[in-house]
């Protein structure tokens, strides 16, 4: 009832003219890799500090369908580690649940320090979607990176659960152990947080309670369905990115 995924990775960043490397890690005892993804390069400038961003993909699909949101971050100049969590696309099969993906978060952090050698204080973790609670609840308990994107965070996401009559039929509360509770997480940020939200029609949208919550440095931008939001959040990322890397 809440997540979606499926197998097939029909699109690669290719397709967006980027050039990336097919990666595989948090291997099991056996050798196995658990999570496969991409690691998209970006270039380098002279004295620049250069950060690298962790895509935490949404509920739907598989990361085949985040290509135009990874190469926002990497004309953006930011390095970019995109994978799927188990039980999407080619990683390995599991049945997603909050903790098997906050697991997965971790593992990918891990990579990056370890295999990447990259400093936590340059790592940016931006989610979407589901992705975006899990992106929130993990900076929470990591305070040392540079900052969190989030994009379309879901208020109460268990209500499509708790909700759906074939829940009633079992204790589902019992049962499920999901809830991404997502202002206990802006609560307990301490890094800087980047906040895209979608205005209504009429280009209206209310402060989200979460992002009221935030007690760390945070930026709200509104994104207008009637303007070009691409533009708005290609300007905004740029924006925001620049300052983390000064």
């Amino acid at each position: 009832m809440l997540y979606h995924p499926s197998a097939a990775v029909e699109k690669t960043p290719s397709s967006a003219g980027l050039a990336f490397d097919p990666v595989a890690f948090a291997v099991t005892d056996t050798g196995t890799p658990r999570l496969k993804g991409w690691w998209i390069p970006a270039t380098q400038e002279p004295g620049q500090r250069l950060l690298t961003v962790l895509y935490l993909h949404g509920q739907n699909g598989n990361l085949g369908g985040t290509v135009d949101a990874v190469a926002l971050l990497h004309a953006a100049g930011a390095n970019v580690l995109d994978f799927d969590y188990r039980g999407y696309g080619e990683s390995q099969f599991a049945r997603p649940s909050e903790r098997s993906w906050r697991q997965d978060a971790e593992w990918a952090l891990q990579y990056l320090a370890g295999t990447r050698q990259i400093d936590a204080r340059t790592i940016v973790l931006d989610g979407t979607g589901l992705g975006a609670n899990l992106a929130l609840e993990v900076a929470a308990e990591h305070p040392e990176l540079a900052g969190v994107i989030v994009d379309s965070a879901i208020a109460d996401p268990t209500s499509a659960i708790f909700n759906d009559a074939r829940a009633h039929m079992v204790p589902a509360h019992l049962l499920v152990q999901d809830r991404y509770d997502l202002d206990a997480s802006a609560a307990a940020d301490r890094v800087p947080v980047l906040w895209f939200g979608r205005a209504d029609a009429a280009g209206a949208m209310q402060e989200p309670q979460a992002y009221k919550r935030i007690a760390a440095q945070k930026m709200l931008v509104r994104i207008n369905p009637a303007g070009v939001v691409y533009k708005q959040t290609e300007d905004a990322l740029s924006r925001w990115l620049d300052e983390r890397s000064r």
